[in-house]
């Protein structure tokens, strides 16, 4: 039992880590199986199409599904056509970028991870190569080799050219290794902006990194209990409406919260570095009585700033 607690512990710890690491695994055997069964090269000029949009058109599909799947999206954009004030508090667009960048740069991660996986395995860099007729391209690819290699680059993938099959191997193998080399500097592109950014933020964070800990363990404990609490209370009155209903009488007393207060604790706040208010509802229920949003606060890390993967 001690020792599966202790597993469960290095988990939690670790929890982002290990969500990426899955995330990188489930991107790598779907890459796999989509290259195995979807993808053929078509061996004509429709190559570079071809390829382009096997790179890239998952990635974009990505893109789109880690906006969409974002609460943080929703709470920020939600309204925002009825209320302008919702996503330009104060009328200061730079908490609205502020925080549709993070967004963007957690939706950016498993498209990355798709387009560098791929771009290491060099199919589809490969395929989409080949069809660019590109004049100083495909003299680079075709240097000292036959004149076939330049009137039939983009038959080279299928091994169905008339140049020498060597040669038709030899140039599958060096778009390939252009492939893995951009992967590679894809990669390293995105841990160093990874970093950087990280260490940006970090350096210009007014809360300490104790503080830090104690705000996501608070965001991570409040959203699982507003979920119980939503089922709990969505599931009384349910019962209530329905005996109302079949027992045909006057229901009884039911208190919820009105629409300005779902509001309210729907928006994207900061935490205050006067008042120590860790989430959207912390500040209602501390402040009731001034939520308007008119008074100007300091901002120092938003609210679900930061997402775990799992």
């Amino acid at each position: 039992m001690d020792v599966i607690q202790k597993f469960v512990k290095f988990c939690v710890d670790r929890r982002s880590a290990i969500g990426y690491g899955f995330l990188a695994l489930i991107t790598v055997g779907s890459q796999q199986i989509f290259s195995l069964i979807a993808f053929q090269c078509p061996c004509s000029h429709q190559n570079l199409t071809y390829g382009l949009v096997f790179l890239f058109a998952p990635a974009v599909i990505l893109l789109v599904l880690g906006y969409f799947l974002d609460s943080r999206t929703w709470k920020l954009f939600t309204g925002c056509c009825l209320n302008p004030k919702k996503i330009l508090p104060q009328w200061n667009p730079c908490q609205c970028f502020q925080i549709f960048l993070q967004i963007t740069m957690n939706a950016f991660v498993v498209p990355v991870m798709w387009i560098s996986i791929a771009l290491l395995n060099g199919s589809f860099y490969a395929c989409a190569m080949s069809g660019w007729q590109n004049p100083q391209h495909v003299q680079y690819v075709c240097q000292n080799k036959s004149q076939q290699c330049s009137n039939q680059l983009w038959k080279a993938p299928c091994n169905k050219t008339a140049m020498p099959s060597t040669e038709a191997v030899e140039v599958v193998l060096l778009l390939q290794a252009q492939s893995q080399v951009l992967g590679w500097w894809l990669i390293v592109a995105s841990s160093v902006i990874c970093l950087l950014s990280t260490c940006y933020v970090s350096c210009r964070s007014k809360v300490s990194s104790q503080q830090m800990t104690f705000w996501r363990i608070y965001i991570e404990k409040e959203r699982d209990k507003f979920d119980q609490l939503v089922q709990e209370y969505a599931t009384k009155l349910a019962e209530r409406n329905l005996r109302s209903f079949f027992e045909n009488k006057k229901p009884d007393d039911f208190d919820m919260p009105d629409n300005k207060s779902w509001e309210e604790i729907s928006a994207l706040c900061p935490i205050n570095s006067n008042r120590q208010y860790y989430s959207t509802l912390h500040r209602f229920v501390e402040n009731c009585e001034n939520t308007d949003g008119t008074k100007k606060e300091e901002f120092m890390e938003f609210v679900d700033g930061e997402q775990s993967i799992v």
